[in-house]
């Protein structure tokens, strides 16, 4: 009977320890389900907050101040600070708030000139720079890796600060990434009820750390969509600007056909042309190309033709108007940009050409031949250096001046090396010779025709887009005079 009630007291007490038991670990189990939703609602509220930084599209150290202050709101530490990774493969806190100890200590000059802890933290975010893989943050940055410490004062490679309120006691560290590529590190340090970071603590701040990296990802890529439209929108207007400059419509010189062509290869580029009507007979035909492309490229031709239009109603010689606008241009020049051009005067009252070439492609002037016979084609050759290269003396010694008949049926074609330097699918040029041939062929044509054949065989030619900005002009000679 007694063994039997004590089985019974002992069977009692079993099932008792086991219902505690169930008991702690549903309340365990609990505990741990509140502390995952807590955690959850937290990085959330994160992602909400990170969210509405990159909407308001805050500058990238506003947007770091911002994840600096959720963190802390987070995790309730006392103070954090982001790192960033520079070029130069330093460390540097562009982002603090609360007390954060410095990664190195505090030198006593340094020490002195701190009024204010906020001065000092100001001191901070500005001047302390660190190698990657030098102590906490910098070993994090070195390895992608994040980075638990519960006791710091025992963790060689924690700064040991004199300033009681400096002293580090539990510290966490995570890398700011995205895809891979290393942003900075997120630190946060000493908890605000004094008690070590733990585990749970370590693995909050990661997700933070990974928002935070996803944060600035996606405002530095919605910062140039917004750059590209500013740009896009800054090229579209230059190139209409662009456009407004190039003649609208040709001059009426009777029995002178003119026609030009015009691509660029970026939305803005350095070619331009010009056909200025000088009296009754005469105009003056030219042809350009800027060092470069894009918009510097533009604004200096747009300068060039201002000046050219001022120069050529001046001067019967073409020579003269290029050492005109060799002295004018030559302020306008940054380093390593010149203006090369042929600029000619066509005379039908006296059927002549006169040119002058700074540095530009040779002319081609074709003359029909007797019936049966094929036109000849000639490149007209004349010394000069580009505007804007060298002195004015140098470039008037240079300079020269040739004239040549232009009768009753001749044409001067002139082109930029955007036009002849077209490359096929095997890297070969177009050429001279090619364009030669092509306007010998349908140089019965009207110069409309005779340009859109050029510009159809050029096309055929090359392999795909322009590699430069082309222009091409042609002027023909349709007077009947001798």
């Amino acid at each position: 009977m007694t063994q039997f009630l004590l089985g019974g007291v002992l069977g009692a007490l079993l099932v008792y320890a086991l219902y505690w038991r169930a008991q702690r670990e549903a309340a365990r189990i609990e505990e741990e389900k509140t502390s995952l939703l807590e955690e959850r609602q937290i990085v959330l509220d994160y992602m909400h907050a990170m969210v509405d930084a990159v909407g308001a599209r805050l500058p990238r150290d506003e947007l770091f101040q911002r994840i600096v202050h959720a963190s802390i709101l987070s995790t309730g530490a006392l103070s954090a600070c982001i790192f960033e990774k520079g070029a130069d493969n330093m460390m540097r806190g562009v982002a603090v708030e609360g007390l954060f100890p410095p990664h190195r200590p505090i030198p006593d000059a340094q020490r002195i000139k701190m009024v204010t802890r906020a001065k000092f933290i100001e001191q901070v975010l500005k001047s302390e720079a660190f190698p990657v893989g030098e102590g906490v943050v910098g070993g994090v940055a070195a390895t992608g890796k994040g980075a638990l410490i519960v006791n710091a004062p025992s963790d060689e490679r924690v700064v040991k600060h004199d300033d009681e309120a400096l002293v580090v006691r539990s510290v966490i560290a995570a890398p700011i990434m995205v895809r891979d590529h290393l942003i900075g590190v997120l630190c946060v340090c000493n908890a605000a009820d004094g008690q070590p970071f733990t585990e749970t603590d370590y693995s909050l701040v990661a997700a933070l750390a990974e928002q935070a990296g996803l944060a600035v990802h996606n405002a530095d890529f919605l910062a140039l969509q917004v750059e590209k439209q500013r740009i896009d929108l800054d090229l579209t207007l230059a190139s209409e600007v662009q456009l407004m400059l190039l003649p609208k419509e040709m001059p009426l010189i009777a029995g002178l056909d003119l026609d030009a062509r015009y691509m660029a290869a970026q939305m803005v580029g350095g070619d331009f042309y010009d056909a200025i009507k000088l009296d009754e007979y005469r105009v003056g035909i030219a042809v350009a190309d800027v060092a470069g492309k894009g918009v510097p490229a533009s604004l200096l031709m747009a300068i060039c033709r201002t000046h050219l239009r001022a120069m050529a109603p001046m001067h019967q010689s073409p020579a003269r108007v290029l050492c005109e606008m060799n002295r004018v241009l030559t302020e306008d020049m940054r380093g390593g940009m010149y203006i090369t051009m042929t600029y000619a005067v066509i005379d039908l009252q006296r059927a002549e050409i006169t040119l002058a070439r700074a540095g530009h492609e040779l002319p081609l002037l074709v003359a029909p031949r007797a019936e049966g016979n094929e036109p000849h084609c000639q490149f007209l050759g004349s010394d000069g250096m580009p505007l804007g290269l060298v002195d004015d003396a140098t470039f008037a010694e240079v300079l020269t001046e040739r004239s040549v008949p232009f009768r009753a049926g001749d044409t001067l074609v002139l082109f930029t090396d955007g036009l002849t330097e077209t490359p096929n699918a095997e890297g070969k040029e177009f050429g001279n010779a090619r364009l030669s041939d092509v306007v010998r062929e349908n140089s019965g044509r009207a110069v409309r025709e005779l340009n859109e054949s050029v510009l159809v065989a050029v096309k055929n030619f090359g392999a795909g887009g322009l590699r430069d900005d082309f222009t091409l002009f042609s002027a023909r000679n349709r007077t009947g005079r001798p």
